[in-house]
């Protein structure tokens, strides 16, 4: 009974570890869905912003842009010059997703709206969102929720 006890233990704090290593170079969703994790750029200058995923031929299936602006605001992007599609998971200040825009189309200059307190956007590779079931309500972990009242500490 002891070794289960124990064995049971180690499974959880391995879990918990997994899970917890917060990195700047990863973010980490979750929701009634499950959980997952993405490998990402990080692009919080507005120079890095401008350009973000433009003229990319190609992304890892298991890699993203996440995007992050230093403080809430309105925010919308376009796919002028970004030749995959996209999704786009738009962030509060708190880590939890408010908005998904699926399967953004390369090329087009249609705005897409994010809505008026956007703290960071996360973008994956198009249909990926749809695939795992992230939705709004899914919370994201990453260091730059440490300062808000994030829903999912590092």
């Amino acid at each position: 009974m002891k070794s289960i006890v124990v064995a049971m233990l180690l499974l959880a704090w391995a879990t918990v570890a997994a899970a917890g290593d917060c990195r700047s170079d990863e973010v980490w969703l979750r929701g009634d869905w499950g959980e997952t994790r993405f490998s990402i750029e990080l692009a919080d200058t507005p120079r890095e912003r401008s350009r973000g995923l433009m003229y990319r031929e190609t992304m890892p299936r298991g890699a993203g842009m996440l995007f992050v602006y230093e403080q809430p605001q309105r925010a919308s992007f376009w796919m002028k010059n970004t030749l995959i599609p996209l999704d786009m998971l738009f962030i509060d200040r708190a880590g939890t997703v408010t908005r998904v825009h699926h399967r953004a189309v390369p090329g087009d200059l249609t705005p897409i709206e994010g809505g008026a307190q956007v703290y960071a956007v996360l973008e994956i590779n198009g249909g990926l969102a749809k695939t795992y079931g992230i939705t709004a309500g899914s919370q994201v972990r990453h260091p730059v929720f440490l300062d808000g009242p994030a829903v999912w500490r590092c």
